[in-house]
């Protein structure tokens, strides 16, 4: 048997998790949550992910991602935290989504573009 699919491109990949990670419901994560981040051109051209209703960003389509752009924690009282894993980075706290990707966008690793069709030992 032949395979006769074309490999995606990066760029295909990357579009594909963002639709389904927009589709999402209620059960998996907010909704707002990846419109907030895909609103921000600079973080719908990352790799995303959810995992406990929490949206991850990634520069690299294959596991293990990339853990050096922010992600936005709700906190209880509301609002948001914003770290950065790879060095623990606290990057602030605001009160809301918009709020919250913008500081993402806004800490991008230096060099950082679109994703790749990669793991971090390949960038």
């Amino acid at each position: 048997m032949v395979n006769d699919e074309t490999p995606r491109t990066a760029a295909e990949i990357v579009a594909a998790a963002w639709s389904d990670v927009l589709a999402c419901g209620l059960d998996t994560i907010d909704p707002a949550v990846p419109a907030a981040a895909y609103a921000h051109q600079p973080l719908r051209q990352l790799y995303p992910m959810v995992s406990h209703g929490v949206l991850y960003l990634s520069r690299c389509t294959r596991w293990p991602w990339t853990r050096d752009v922010g992600t936005a924690y709700p906190l209880v009282g509301g609002g948001y935290r914003v770290r950065r894993e790879s060095d623990r980075t606290l990057l602030g706290e605001v009160g809301t989504l918009d709020e919250a990707y913008a500081l993402v966008a806004a800490h991008l690793p230096a060099g950082c573009g679109p994703a790749v069709d990669a793991t971090p030992d390949d960038l």
